[in-house]
């Protein structure tokens, strides 16, 4: 008789199991890169926000009116297609508009960032009273607009504080806002004077990221200082000249409130520059498709510089490929 020989009973092969069988568990959908991504819209969703709520969407509605002949105050809106953009070829006062504005822009962006990196160097050193002098120079900064050009207003009437002060030392002063050749001369140094601060405190913190060792290398090797300056220095707050420029610029272009409270635009359109010349268009005379296709103009030219400037910036920001 055959015994009957007992088994036992093996466990089953892993390897042999079916992919189906061991997978039974998903794989957890919240990964560490799907939170990262996450974390970055939320991070980015105010900003993504307010671009399209103050930048994208009034581009759009500016380029609608431009199409359009609107009068706000009958409701009236006729679509009269290229009409606006033809209407600045036979403007005769765009020409004047653009020369003020080039002037003015001009103007405000070489003596803010010249004055602005003049005290940048010249606050860089250890002194006493350095801290005074930032804050002085600095302070106009955090002043209201319209109640630092109305002081610049009635020191500059003609018998207002400047005109006292150059009596003093036997000079007739002009009327300074009344004439054309000083208008733009006093709107200009109003705006240098207020905005030179912020210019100021951008290139402090620029020569402050200069090496010291640089400094010292160079007078070991004889070079003096407009040699440092312009081998040293310069080259290396170049990036910091390309961010003052761009932004200065654009300041230029925009300012509003000096024009409307100095001078109006005035004497005889020497200070219209071409934002004021938008709200003239647009508020006062009421022609909202023309101001709004003036407004797409400056826009375009702020666009336009902007783009040159970062175009240009490899050939003299250090550090640039």
């Amino acid at each position: 008789m055959v015994g009957l020989t007992k088994t036992r009973a093996r466990a089953p092969d892993a390897s042999r199991t079916p992919a189906t069988a061991r997978n039974t568990s998903k794989a957890p959908f919240w990964t560490s890169r799907r939170r990262d991504v996450l974390a970055g819209y939320l991070f980015i969703t105010p900003q993504l926000v307010g671009v399209v709520l103050f930048v994208l969407i009034p581009v759009g509605l500016a380029i609608w009116y431009s199409l359009n002949d609107w009068n706000v105050f009958s409701g009236e809106q006729t679509f009269v297609g290229l009409d606006n953009y033809k209407a600045l070829a036979d403007d005769p006062q765009l020409p004047t508009t653009l020369r003020a504005t080039a002037v003015f822009g001009g103007g405000v962006v070489v003596l803010n960032i010249g004055l602005g990196l003049l005290l940048a160097v010249l606050l860089n050193r250890r002194f006493r009273g350095a801290t005074f002098f930032r804050t002085l120079f600095f302070s106009p900064v955090v002043v209201s607009v319209v109640a630092w050009t109305l002081v610049w207003g009635f020191l500059l009437q003609d018998n207002g504080g400047i005109n006292g002060v150059l009596g003093v030392v036997g000079i007739d002063g002009p009327n300074w806002l009344q004439r054309g050749d000083t208008a733009m001369v006093s709107v200009i140094v109003t705006q240098v004077v207020r905005s030179v601060g912020v210019n100021m405190v951008l290139f402090l913190a620029a020569l402050q990221g200069v090496p010291a060792q640089l400094y010292e290398a160079a007078r070991l090797d004889g070079a003096g200082n407009r040699v440092i300056f312009t081998r040293i220095t310069l080259p290396l707050i170049s990036p910091m000249v390309l961010l003052t420029a761009i932004i200065t610029i654009v300041g230029a272009l925009q300012s509003f409130a000096q024009i409307a409270v100095l001078t109006s635009g005035g004497p005889e359109l020497s200070t219209t520059v071409l934002v004021y010349y938008v709200f003239q268009q647009a508020f006062e005379f009421n022609h909202i498709g023309y101001g709004s296709t003036l407004a797409l103009l400056l826009l375009s030219f702020v666009m336009l510089l902007t783009l040159v400037q970062w175009q240009l910036r490899r050939k003299w920001v250090f550090h640039e490929e």
